[in-house]
C-alpha cells in the first residue's frame, strides 16, 4: 500500500477487506468507505472540518443513553431512517415510518381496550381498528401493538420528570377477530431535541425542528414481518414539513368528534369515563407474512 493516492484508496480498502468472514458485512463496509472517500474528495474536506465531524460524533455518543438516542435522532434528521424504511418495506403491507429516539423497551402490558389516557390533560382519543394478513386479508389474532406517544405538553415520558415512568407506553394484543381498541389523548406536534448534534445540524442548515403529531406503533405477530410505523392526524399543520421526512399518505388518518359513548366497543376499559365529547380514530394494519406472495385483497 505504499502508493495509496486519493484515486486508489477505495480499492486499497476493498483489497484489505478481502478476507472478511461475512460477504454481506464486507460489501456494506466497503460501500460505506467508498462513499465516504468520495465525499472527502468531492468536498475537499479539511483537517479542521474532519476534526469537527469527529467531535460531533463524540458529542452524540455523550448525549445518548437509555432515555435518548442521539444517533437515532441524527439518522432521522438526515432522512436516513425514512430511506431505510422505504427501501425495506414489504409490498402491500402498511408502510413503515421512523422509530424515533424515545421508544422504551419493556413497556407495561395493556389489556385490549385498555387506557393510556388515565385522566391526563388533552383531547381524549379512542383508537380502534384491526391487524390483517396482507396476503389474504384475514384478521391476525394475538398480534402485538407496542404503542407510545407524547403527552399534551409535547414531551415523551423519557424527557419529562413530571410524568411517571413509561407514561403513554403500552403493549396490547389483538383479540380473536384481530381487533384492538384503546383510549389515549390526541398527540401534539413538537420540536425534536435541539440541544445536541442533530439540533446543531438543523440550525446550520436553516431547517425547522418540528414534527407533526403522531402515534407510534410497532406491530408484530409470529410468522409475519414486523412493522415500525406512525399515525398522523390529517389536520396537522406540519404534515408537509416533517423534520424526519417520515409522513406517508397511507399513515394519515382522520379524527372524528363523537359524543356517543355507547357507540364505543363494550370492552373499552374507559368507556364509562369518557368526557361528553371526545375524538375517535381508526386504522387497519396489514402485516406481511414471511413466506407467501403478497397481493392485498380488494
Amino acid at each position: 500500500m505504499r502508493s495509496v493516492r486519493p484515486g486508489t484508496i477505495s480499492a486499497a480498502f476493498a483489497d484489505a477487506s478481502a478476507n472478511a468472514p461475512d460477504s454481506r458485512t464486507r460489501d456494506m463496509l466497503v460501500s460505506l468507505a467508498t462513499a465516504l472517500h468520495d465525499f472527502v474528495i468531492k468536498t475537499q474536506l479539511s483537517n479542521d472540518e474532519w476534526r469537527a465531524g469527529i467531535a460531533a460524533l463524540a458529542r452524540a455518543g455523550e448525549t445518548s443513553g437509555d432515555a435518548r438516542n442521539e444517533f437515532s435522532l441524527l439518522s432521522d434528521m438526515l432522512g436516513i431512517s425514512s430511506l431505510v424504511n422505504m427501501i425495506s418495506a414489504q409490498e402491500s403491507a402498511t408502510p413503515s415510518s421512523v422509530l424515533g429516539p424515545f421508544h422504551q423497551r419493556r413497556a407495561p402490558k395493556l389489556p385490549n381496550g385498555g387506557d393510556l389516557w388515565k385522566g391526563q390533560p388533552g383531547e381524549v382519543l379512542v383508537m380502534t381498528g384491526g391487524v390483517f394478513d396482507a396476503a389474504t386479508g384475514e384478521p391476525v389474532a394475538g398480534a402485538t401493538l407496542d404503542l407510545w406517544q407524547n403527552a399534551d405538553n409535547g414531551l415523551y415520558a423519557a424527557q419529562d420528570s413530571q410524568q411517571r415512568g413509561r407514561n403513554y407506553h403500552g403493549i396490547l394484543r389483538t383479540d380473536a377477530q384481530g381487533r384492538y381498541a384503546f383510549t389515549t389523548t390526541r398527540p401534539v406536534p413538537y420540536t425534536v431535541p435541539t440541544d445536541g448534534v442533530a439540533g446543531e445540524m438543523l440550525r446550520l442548515l436553516g431547517r425547522e425542528a418540528w414534527r407533526p403529531a403522531h402515534l407510534h406503533v410497532i406491530v408484530e405477530a409470529k410468522g409475519y414481518h414486523q412493522i415500525v410505523t406512525e399515525l398522523f392526524p390529517d389536520d396537522d399543520p406540519w404534515l408537509d414539513r416533517d423534520a424526519a421526512f417520515a409522513v406517508r399518505e397511507e399513515l394519515v388518518i382522520h379524527f372524528e368528534r363523537c359524543s356517543d359513548k355507547g357507540a364505543m366497543p363494550d370492552w373499552l376499559e374507559a368507556r364509562d369515563r369518557l368526557p361528553p365529547e371526545f375524538l375517535t380514530g381508526s386504522m387497519k394494519f396489514y402485516i406481511a407474512p414471511k413466506t407467501r406472495t403478497l397481493e392485498r385483497p380488494t
